[in-house]
């Protein structure tokens, strides 16, 4: 059964939206021009139509006229215009939450005639990951982001006063139509589309199918699941927090915008600057979500690679923190005001950029993160340009207004390297951001028909590191000189009072380069530079908090920053290889253990299984494949269920039990991951301290081996660890041809290279998976088998039930054996056992020790903190000002 009515209902949704969000766009243009207001003549001195007596600059004074009007609380009466404005942005965004449950909804009940749920869902995925299958595809991220806008929108509707909410509002329910319209779905005249629908049905999606010629109404009867490396939980947060800060992003844009229309320069900074400040929060919290999630998910052995889609995310970041300083002085400088327009305006504008360069197709391979081409790149370019023209426009014709400062600002002011920050956040943005757009840039020529032979880095990490890490040396001091100057601790010219801090510091340095045994001269500069960040900011901080501790977020956040840059440091700058391979035997000849003078080779240990090996400081043992039962804690031996193909159920092989509690018995049929096969290693450190970890490696039919790490935490150091080479999960054992021996008592024979000695024959009353009768009877052999790491015993059975004879064989996994008992000759004495060989079990991994890199965790949280302290402070002042009828 085709379920069309969700379908066509969330559809119905999606053009609502698109339609109300036009609707609120004109009606708040209308009434930001004053039409449809009705005034009370004795309110005004004389009549006025658009931005009736708002306050204005002077072109060649920073001062500003009082208002024409005498009672502005009187002063309009009735508004149509804006009436009918936001009756269409409250339904809009009640659209857009019908949009959310219907595709949810689809999602949920895996209706997989739909193209969606069919491309990101499937049946064995737990209800945590069908979450993030919402916005795992393009349309359901541009949702996500739509709602977000339309809640936002909502707040900055009834928050942001009455004199405020038709401009910005403009803004916003246009930004929000441009939105919906990339969901839109509509195809005009067979081939010009506008928007990708999140509703349209297989056989719409695929027409040409032969399956859908045949037979219209065919359903899958199950989806292609969620990309395994987005089944984790912070994928589950990650993405709703980063498009919280995208859509944050753009109320100060809208301030700023309105700002500007307005004639209003400056008055657009106090209710913009909160939100500045959560925006900066949030996208940033957001953005090391990602990097915890690439720490704890991939391999690459970090939380950082430079991807262009990382980078993308992060300039826009980056000048965000920039317009927040020049916020600060934009009252005592013209400099300060004229940067924030247009840092606030780009920094929205660059959110915009990001968007064209991850969904338009055009980085190719060049990002791991970026989505395929859906037909929107034109589209996207347009939603861009209309913003960049619109945005540059109004810079532009009102940039006259903005007045000018009667004299440069000194060196010795606060508003200068306030100023300097700003710049130099830009810079390192700017940095980032061009060699990002190299695919970009080539594709523009190409359209001219220049064939560009620049490429992106080929080491991104060695080539954004070198610069990056100059302009964040630099940022660390001018916290340190700008929070002194900020709380006048410096007087004028005199500077000494940096003096306690700088001997501080050296000392402090001093004894860190000492312990960390740091010999890099770039790190000495940058472990000076964040101790003096710490010291300044610490000193600042202290003082802050014994007068009035809301006033300490600007020095909370920037220890928050100057620890993060210590945690960079070591973590990244002093990671260390522990799994050395001390053999002189190279571990495989492929070219991706070859390459870099067999760099794979020398970096990775080899493990048998339950053969100890030793790694550095630790003895390590591979205990052998485990597999995650859903209602099950921990994990169990793969042998312990058998998985049912093509399906995420298993039959339970034996009891399943754990820390005393039977959970499944034998037979059961129980609800797993069959995807995720995880390899048990066992360590102990050298106080004999024994811990378990369990990285992960999952066969994907279209990725390939996917590896995810297993982290063991200390409160110095990580130990960072991953497979690099495992036999194939799903494939069989290939067993050799059958080799039979007959042997006596105590006789010696070979096993796969392992002397054996059949020690002896015993009655049993029991073996494992047959139950015995009364005139049943059996038997167990008991052979020894020698190993350089000790002894083994396997036991093959031979049994008499109900007179038929079974043969049940013994697998050791360690040895990469399977013996039989066959025949018992009571004549001779002899036993003959058929045995058969494989490729014993084994992992090859790959181990890092990860100084200090909890001081960066800790230092995202105190950044975020030190935000969080200044938002609030920061509304409050807007919220008064609101209230008293001044903002």
């Amino acid at each position: 059964m085709i379920h069309n009515t969700i379908g066509q209902l969330g559809h119905f949704f999606v053009i609502l939206s698109f339609v109300t969000a036009l609707v609120a766009t004109v009606a708040y243009l209308m009434s930001a021009l004053g039409k449809g207001q009705f005034r009370q003549a004795e309110a005004v001195s004389e009549p006025e139509l658009a931005f009736a007596g708002e306050a204005t600059y002077n072109e060649k004074s920073s001062s500003r006229p009082k208002s024409k009007i005498q009672n502005p609380k009187s002063e309009i009466l009735k508004d149509d215009w804006r009436t009918l404005a936001r009756w269409s942005f409250y339904v809009h965004g009640a659209a857009v939450i019908g949009i959310v449950v219907c595709l949810y909804s689809i999602i949920y009940n895996h209706y997989f005639e739909y193209q969606y749920a069919w491309s990101h869902s499937s049946l064995a995925l737990p209800l945590q990951y069908v979450v993030s299958c919402f916005w795992e595809g393009q349309e359901g991220s541009f949702l996500l982001w739509l709602f977000w806008n339309a809640i936002l929108g909502a707040i900055l509707l009834n928050k942001s006063g009455s004199k405020w909410e038709a401009p910005t509002m403009t803004v916003f329910a246009l930004v929000q139509a441009f939105l919906a319209s990339m969901i839109l779905g509509v195809v005009f005249g067979g081939t010009f589309k506008i928007g990708s629908s999140p509703f349209m049905l297989m056989r719409e999606a695929m027409p040409d199918t032969p399956i859908f010629l045949t037979d219209p109404n065919f359903i899958p009867k199950d989806g292609n699941g969620l990309n395994p490396l987005l089944q984790n939980y912070w994928m589950v947060i990650h993405p709703p927090t980063l498009f919280l800060g995208y859509a944050l992003t753009l109320i100060p844009f809208a301030y700023c915008i309105a700002g500007l229309w307005r004639n209003q320069p400056l008055e657009w900074i106090r209710p913009a600057l909160p939100w500045t400040l959560v925006g900066g929060m949030i996208l940033g919290v957001g953005i090391m979500m990602g990097g915890y999630w690439a720490y704890e998910t991939l391999n690459f052995g970090g939380y950082w690679n430079w991807d262009p889609v990382e980078n993308s995310v992060f300039v826009p970041w980056l000048v965000l923190v920039g317009s927040l300083h020049t916020m600060l002085i934009a009252k005592k400088s013209s400099t300060g005001l004229k940067t924030s327009v247009i840092l606030t305006i780009s920094t929205f504008l660059l959110i915009l950029y990001s968007t064209f360069l991850t969904r338009s197709g055009i980085l190719g391979n060049a990002s791991v993160h970026s989505f395929t081409d859906l037909g929107l790149s034109g589209q996207l370019l347009v939603y861009l340009m209309v913003f960049v023209i619109g945005a540059v426009f109004m810079m532009v014709s009102k940039w006259k207004i903005i007045p000018s400062d009667e004299k440069e600002a000194s060196v010795y002011t606060k508003e200068f390297w306030l100023f300097i920050g700003a710049i130099v956040l830009v810079l390192a943005g700017f940095q980032i951001i061009v060699a990002t757009s190299i695919p970009a840039f080539n594709k523009f020529l190409e359209v001219f028909g220049v064939v560009s032979n620049l490429a992106p880095p080929a080491d991104a990490i060695s080539f954004y590191n070198k610069f990056q890490v100059w302009f964040f040396i630099v940022i660390a001091l001018l916290t340190g000189v700008g929070q002194y100057l900020w709380w006048r601790k410096i007087d004028g010219k005199n500077w000494t009072a940096l003096t306690t801090p700088a001997m501080a510091t050296l000392l402090l340095s001093a004894g860190i380069i000492a312990v960390g045994k740091v010999s890099n001269p770039v790190y000495i500069v940058l472990i000076v530079a964040s101790v003096f960040a710490l010291v300044t900011n610490g000193t600042v901080l202290w003082g802050v908090m014994r007068g009035n501790y809301r006033l300490s977020g600007g020095a909370v956040a920037h220890i928050g920053m100057a620890l993060m840059l210590v945690g960079i440091l070591f973590s990244a700058g002093y990671s260390k290889v522990v799994s050395v391979n001390n053999s002189g035997i190279p571990i495989s000849k492929r070219e991706e253990f070859t390459k870099n003078n067999n760099q794979e080779n020398k970096e990775n240990v080899l493990l048998w299984i339950n053969q100890p090996e030793r790694m550095d400081k630790y003895q390590m043992t591979y205990r052998g494949q485990r597999v995650e039962i859903r209602d099950v804690p921990g994990y169990v031996p793969r042998s312990w269920v058998s998985v049912i193909e093509g399906d995420f159920h298993g039959i339970a092989q034996r009891d399943i039990e754990q820390k005393g509690k039977v959970y499944h018995k034998k037979g059961d049929t129980l609800a797993l991951y069959p995807e995720n096969v995880f390899y048990e290693v066992e360590y102990r450190d050298p106080n004999g301290k024994i811990f378990t970890l369990y990285p992960r490696a999952q066969a994907n039919p279209k990725m390939g081996l996917l590896v995810s790490p297993d982290i063991a935490r200390n409160t110095s150091r990580d130990l960072y660890t991953f497979v690099s080479s495992v036999p194939d999960p799903n494939a069989d054992n290939e067993w050799s041809k059958t080799e039979n021996f007959t042997v006596a008592m105590r006789d010696t024979f070979f096993v796969n290279d392992y002397v054996a000695i059949l020690d002896n024959v015993v009655k049993v009353d029991k073996v494992d998976g047959v139950t015995l009768g009364a005139g049943d009877a059996a038997v167990q052999a008991q052979v020894r088998v020698l190993d350089k790491n000790g002894e083994y015993v396997l036991t093959p059975s031979f049994i008499i039930k109900d007179r038929l004879v079974a043969r049940p064989p013994y697998v050791s996994d360690e040895l990469g054996v399977r013996i039989q008992l066959n025949e018992i000759d009571p004549r001779t004495g002899n036993f003959t056992f058929a045995v058969n060989t494989t490729q014993r079990d084994y992992i090859v991994m790959k181990a890092y020790e990860k100084p200090l890199i909890n001081v960066l965790w800790i230092g995202t949280l105190v950044v975020a903190l030190g935000f969080g302290i200044s938002t609030v402070r920061r509304y409050r002042d807007f919220s008064k000002m609101r209230d008293k009828g001044l903002a």
